[in-house]
């Protein structure tokens, strides 16, 4: 069973920056995705950024310009630079990995909470 380790979540200042992390234990054919979804409490999970294996990405419109998802085929991780935080940037943020056109994908983390402060 693929696992994926996140790492990376806290507490930081509005107008700071996180670099969230998350390595998959094995990559399977239906895995050309890696990304990250988030949710905040009362709201419904929402994606936030994934690339595919070849580096092509798709951003949230809400974090386009302030967020920069990369990843290391070779060690089966993805991260997430975040930059320029807002308060409504708070929640559960997770890693989800599976195929390009139909996401979400099949292989989920657990969760890594960020949590932005005025």
């Amino acid at each position: 069973q693929v696992q994926l380790v996140e790492s990376g979540g806290g507490l930081v200042q509005a107008g700071g920056s996180l670099r969230l992390s998350c390595a998959a234990t094995e990559s399977r054919y239906n895995m050309n995705y890696m990304g990250w979804y988030r949710q905040a409490p009362g709201k419904q999970r929402e994606l936030v950024a994934r690339i595919h294996r070849s580096g092509t990405t798709n951003y949230a419109d809400s974090v386009k310009g302030r967020f920069t998802i990369s990843r290391d085929n070779a060690k089966i991780t993805v991260y997430l630079q975040m930059n320029s935080l807002k308060l409504e940037d708070t929640a559960i943020y997770y890693c989800n990995a599976g195929s390009w056109y139909s996401e979400p994908g099949d292989y989920w983390g657990q969760g890594t909470q960020v949590t932005v402060s005025s």
